[in-house]
């Protein structure tokens, strides 16, 4: 049987490992056995803050709504109660950027919320 050499794979999987750590200090960046290392990090920190994403944005909405809403003299809690109540389909993702960027149109989604609440 014929002998297999390998060179050419064991190039081509560490060109892969050397392109994902481009960029990075040290001998994290040409030695293949700490690339590998910073890679696996790399990927493992990547897969929980794409969730810890959604967290963190969910959280940021939820501020914003909070800030647009206490101006109309109502908390957040009471607004999303009465949102439901009044049947008004809006996730926080819209109302954040509603309040954010657009405050007219929020206040008039505040004030026909407060209507339908007293």
């Amino acid at each position: 049987m014929a002998r297999t050499k390998r060179g050419v794979i064991s190039k081509a999987k560490h060109k892969k490992v050397f392109k994902a750590v481009k960029g990075q200090f040290g001998r994290r960046k040409n030695t293949i056995r700490v690339a590998r290392q910073a890679m696996e990090k790399a990927m493992q920190y990547a897969y929980r803050d794409r969730r810890a994403k959604k967290r963190e944005f969910r959280s940021l909405w939820i501020q914003r709504i909070n800030a647009g809403v206490r101006s109309e003299g109502l908390t957040y809690s009471k607004f999303i109660n009465a949102l439901s109540k009044s049947k008004i389909k809006l996730d926080r993702k819209v109302l954040a950027e509603l309040a954010y960027n657009n405050p007219e149109a929020f206040k008039s989604i505040v004030k026909k919320v407060q209507s339908s609440l007293n």
